[in-house]
């Protein structure tokens, strides 16, 4: 036995027990005729005592010789700590150690291991099993688990069954470029790794499992971003016999039940907005609800005077930022230039103060009178202690600038409070949208997604104003599931096919086994999907996924700790019956 307990759990109640102990070195400090070693495992931390006076001698001399992350074993008591540390569970203890044994020596790792490192990204990264022994990370992969294990506790209490799909399978277009793996027995062929398990967890409800979920991993061939992985998990859900009120009761179930076990928060609204008014609203369709600043638009009051830049604008749009008034002309300057940086692309930013005494004072006063101020203030809902921002160009590209600013600007107000959760639904959204380069359109979702049965008709004539059947659920300004009732009768999926661009020897060779399906009876079905990366970093206070995932990739998609992808041998290649053309 190499333990009788774990580095966190004793107290003064275990005083006087005989102990075996096994872990890490975190520290030695040696006084010469004492020497105190802490011990850390997962579960904590004990310290360690060998007295020259009370300890065996050669016990006393291999404690000198201990260093960072040793491997050792300790028998010994559990005596009463003079000098205790009331910030550690096992502070009122320590242990006298009568037997040390070095299980495995350890060279001098290349950054601390503690909570506050002195090690960068790059390098943590490349030493990601000496990472995890860090609290910060390891307990990000235990609050991992405890989301998962609730997660099965709620959908098995609702009669989901967990089934898993394949990881090789048909390259089917779903938006992202597919993973491919050659098949070494079907020379020239290959399997994809799944973006999702769409078409099987249809192929399931074909199959009467009625509820299924799968905590799956899905990959994507994409550009990454720090909250993007090349492979990452997603809670995969399906139902049959439902419409998308079912869904939506369902999975706020699931939101609830995580904030009330994991954060122990009550929420109980979870408002229900359309795309076109997250757009118009908020100038994305992931809004954060957490604080205001609505967009206002502006061009009714602000396109009747000599000022050019607005009056050739397709769109004035604007927010009230509360307690703006009091910026500085070298902050408001400040967020001038980032609004001008490359990756948000305006040419430039009107602002407008509202003072205490009520007057407004703008960066265009030359233009626009007290009263046209006034309006600007109504139709942002500005008050007096605030500053109005205003954008104006192209009207898509305007509400992303303004989306952006208004982001920046709550991060710096502090308002985007990582304790504080406001999840809500996006509904009705575009069933296909336009691509200029290709000149047609493409499912905003995936083909799979069912049109709004009173839009059916506006396909032959009007496609970009067909509704999907669509759904996402958007927690703190993440999108962190999404989901939509599907296409289930062959007729209609066919239609859709055909105004993707599809012909009908296309659509048979890519998705003919689940046309094949419907034709036996599919049923009424839709699903959701959970991000569960993003979810967790969320519900654990973070922005960004890769500390709660335990091996992650950098931003070039590798894994720079195992250097992979990498090269394969000659002889694979021949098998694969691949040749590489790199030019």
């Amino acid at each position: 036995m190499y333990r009788s307990h774990n580095c966190g759990t004793l107290n003064a109640s275990n005083i006087n027990t005989e102990v075996t102990l096994a872990g890490w070195v975190q520290k030695s400090r040696d006084k010469g005729f004492m020497i105190w070693v802490d011990l850390r495992d997962r579960y904590g931390i004990t310290q360690l005592i060998f007295d020259e006076s009370r300890t065996d001698k050669a016990v006393f001399e291999l404690a000198k010789t201990l260093g960072r992350e040793f491997v050792i074993q300790v028998k010994g008591t559990v005596i009463e700590r003079e000098s205790k540390n009331p910030n550690m569970p096992t502070g009122d203890i320590e242990i006298l150690v009568s037997e040390l044994t070095i299980l495995n020596e350890a060279i001098t790792p290349p950054f601390t291991i503690e909570d506050e490192t002195d090690g960068g990204e790059d390098i943590r990264m490349k030493y990601r099993y000496l990472d995890i022994r860090r609290n910060p990370v390891k307990n990000s992969l235990l609050f991992r688990h405890k989301v998962a294990q609730e997660v099965r506790n709620y959908l098995s209490a609702q009669d989901f069954c967990e089934v898993e799909t394949p990881y090789l399978i048909k390259s089917t277009p779903e938006g992202a470029r597919d993973f491919v793996v050659p098949s070494r027995m079907n020379p020239g062929q290959f399997y994809a790794l799944p973006q999702s398990p769409q078409t099987f967890k249809q192929l399931l409800m074909v199959g009467g499992m009625d509820k299924y979920f799968q905590i799956v991993k899905c990959f994507r061939d994409e550009d990454l971003r720090a909250d993007r992985q090349p492979e990452f998990t997603q809670i995969d859900c399906e139902m049959a016999f439902v419409e998308q009120e079912d869904i939506l009761n369902m999975f706020e179930g699931l939101t609830r039940h995580l904030l009330k076990e994991i954060k122990g928060i009550e929420v109980e609204k979870f408002p229900r907005i359309t795309y076109d008014y997250a757009m118009k609203t908020y100038g994305n369709d992931k809004p954060d609800i957490r604080f205001g600043m609505e967009f206002g638009e502006l061009n009714a009051v602000a396109q009747h005077k000599d000022f050019g830049v607005f009056n050739s604008a397709e769109l004035v749009v604007g927010i009230a930022v509360p307690g703006g008034a009091s910026y500085t002309r070298k902050e408001i300057d400040a967020l001038i230039d980032w609004v001008k940086r490359p990756q948000i692309g305006a040419s430039g930013m009107v602002y407008c103060k509202y003072e205490a005494d009520g007057s407004l004072k703008s960066s265009v006063d030359k233009f626009y009178d007290q009263d046209d101020l006034k309006k600007w203030a109504e139709a942002t809902g500005a008050k007096q202690g605030d500053i109005i921002f205003v954008l104006s160009g192209p009207a898509n590209k305007t509400r992303s600038q303004l989306s952006a600013l208004r982001m920046e600007v709550a991060t710096r107000l502090g308002l985007r409070k990582p304790d504080e959760f406001a999840p809500l639904w996006v509904v009705d959204f575009p069933l296909l949208e336009f691509d200029e380069e290709s000149g047609r359109y493409h499912a905003m979702h995936h083909p799979f997604t069912s049109p709004k049965p009173e839009d059916i008709d506006l396909l032959a004539t009007e496609p970009g104003k067909v509704r999907a059947n669509a759904y996402d659920m958007v927690l703190n300004g993440n999108e962190i599931g999404g989901g939509s009732i599907r296409i289930h009768d062959k007729e209609t999926q066919q239609l859709m096919f055909k105004y993707l661009g599809f012909t009908e020897e296309e659509a048979k060779n890519q998705f003919g086994f689940l046309m094949d399906a419907f034709q036996f009876g599919a049923p009424p079905h839709g699903g959701l999907a959970f991000g569960l990366d993003r979810l967790v970093a969320i519900l654990g206070g973070q922005e960004t996924i890769r500390d709660f995932i335990a091996f992650p990739k950098n931003n070039s998609g590798r894994d720079v700790m195992i250097d992979a992808p990498s090269q394969i041998d000659e002889k694979q290649m021949e098998e694969l019956s691949i040749k590489l053309n790199l030019k």
